[in-house]
């Protein structure tokens, strides 16, 4: 990869964007993980304004101090950039108290409900700043394995690392200079107490994923852990193809209308 020219691609396609889109500037979600490190640099690249934010809710310790050491990087070396905390936690602790228990004790429904109040307060404070909420999905998470939450995460205007590995974002975000904690850090959603890893919860690396993704050789020469991380991939790809696919329209035969 030319990481020069793949950096100035992606960000010349943010600023054409942004003016298709008659938009200011961009608004960003800092987790302290890489893919948003990376595409809040490549965003402020553009020269327009880019507000980035912090939304911690019951947020791990390291987590956040990487999320604002980045944020304090950005800040400093890009006038453009302009910082917001919102801490959610209060938030989310009211909806506890009113959700139904058996949804309080289901640690996924809860784990999502942080992404989607997170992408409403992107889009709030997105829409009063005019400025277009920025995904920060891969191409494993994206167009993979489905690793993200429907209308959280999943919920944005555009997506510039989108055709990007990990092991890409990784690249390009050495290359971009972003800070070594974020780029050596596991890679985490956020979305849970303990902090667990994304590898934790898929069963797989993301350089094992990308294997799986690209695989299109013969089984039986495979190993035992090449097969459990191909059988892991396939399950996750089929199973969340309700997030990658078109909301289903229930199309009326024209002789019924």
């Amino acid at each position: 990869m030319n990481f020069q020219k793949v950096s100035d691609y992606i960000v010349n396609w943010l600023s054409d964007y942004l003016k298709l889109a008659n938009s200011e500037g961009f608004i960003i979600g800092i987790s302290g993980g890489v893919d948003s490190a990376l595409t809040s640099v490549l965003c402020a690249k553009t020269g327009h304004k880019v507000l980035v934010m912090t939304m911690p809710i019951r947020q791990t310790i390291a987590e956040y101090d990487r999320a604002v050491e980045h944020i304090d990087f950005l800040v400093k070396n890009y006038a453009n950039v302009q910082s917001l905390e919102i801490n959610l936690t209060d938030s989310f602790e009211s909806l506890e108290k009113i959700f139904p228990n058996s949804t309080v004790q289901n640690a996924l429904a809860m784990a999502n409900t942080r992404s989607r109040l997170r992408m409403l307060t992107l889009y709030a404070v997105g829409q009063a700043n005019k400025c277009l909420v920025v995904g920060t999905g891969n191409k494993i998470e994206d167009f993979g394995v489905g690793f993200f939450t429907k209308y959280g995460d999943g919920g944005v205007d555009i997506s510039p690392i989108a055709d990007l590995t990990k092991t890409d974002v990784w690249a390009l975000a050495s290359f971009n200079n972003v800070i070594d904690s974020i780029i050596t850090a596991k890679p985490t959603d956020g979305l849970w107490d303990d902090g667990k890893s994304d590898e934790d919860i898929i069963g797989a690396s993301y350089p094992e994923l990308e294997w799986a993704m690209e695989f299109n050789g013969r089984e039986e020469n495979l190993t035992d852990r090449e097969n459990v991380v191909l059988s892991i991939y396939r399950k996750l790809n089929q199973i969340n193809q309700h997030k990658m696919n078109a909301i289903p329209v229930c199309k009326i035969p024209q002789e019924l209308k």
